[in-house]
């Protein structure tokens, strides 16, 4: 484990940065308004208002607002006050790393209300093992993770490791008791596991 440490901070790489991504790839036809949820340092919203009308970005830290609204300054984002803040009908909801942040059953029957109709829900998360099926994919994301990290940037870092700029929090719920919850809120969702530690959940709104 101390090697498998060592060759991930000589090749670090943002596992969130990696999902926006498959995001990006799964964006409804209809792209009239756009809601990131937990939005971080508005990565993901600058890239999605290239892409909707307007784009909400809600964070419940006022540190991440205010990168996210230094960040989209000229772009058509909205900083909200979180999840909460959302008002109206989206045609993408996002969300990476945060639904662990929030109440899973509340928000998932929110995200049912506040999308519009053939709107999709597309969310990269994190999980607490539980099952053996989560253990071993757990070892499979730990021993692939430097290979990916050296992949992206093969020339090593020097110095100390990269310090953490937002809140962090461990999940609650397993990979089961989410998958369980979305299938009884959202039906037709898909989940998935997903290398770096993240599964993938997706949902069409007919």
């Amino acid at each position: 484990m101390e090697t498998l440490r060592r060759l991930n901070e000589r090749h670090p790489w943002s596992h969130n940065d990696h999902f926006q991504g498959w995001i990006l790839r799964r964006l409804p036809g209809r792209r009239a308004r756009a809601l990131d949820v937990g939005c971080g340092r508005g990565g993901l919203a600058a890239r999605l208002a290239r892409e909707f009308s307007s784009v909400d970005a809600a964070d419940s830290d006022a540190s991440m607002r205010a990168a996210t609204a230094e960040r989209c300054a000229g772009l058509d984002v909205r900083v909200i006050d979180g999840f909460d803040a959302a008002a109206g009908s989206y045609d993408v909801i996002t969300m990476i790393a945060s639904l662990h942040h929030l109440d899973l059953d509340a928000t998932l029957r929110r995200c049912h209300e506040l999308l519009a109709p053939g709107g999709r829900l597309l969310v990269a998360g994190l999980v607490r093992p539980e099952s053996a099926r989560d253990y071993a994919w757990f070892a499979i994301c730990a021993a692939t993770n430097p290979v990916i990290g050296f992949a992206k940037h093969p020339r090593p870092c020097r110095g100390p490791a990269p310090a953490v700029l937002f809140p962090v929090r461990d999940p609650d719920e397993s990979y089961a008791q989410i998958r369980q919850t979305a299938r009884g809120l959202l039906p037709g969702a898909r989940m998935h596991r997903r290398l770096g530690f993240r599964y993938t959940l997706e949902w069409h709104r007919p």
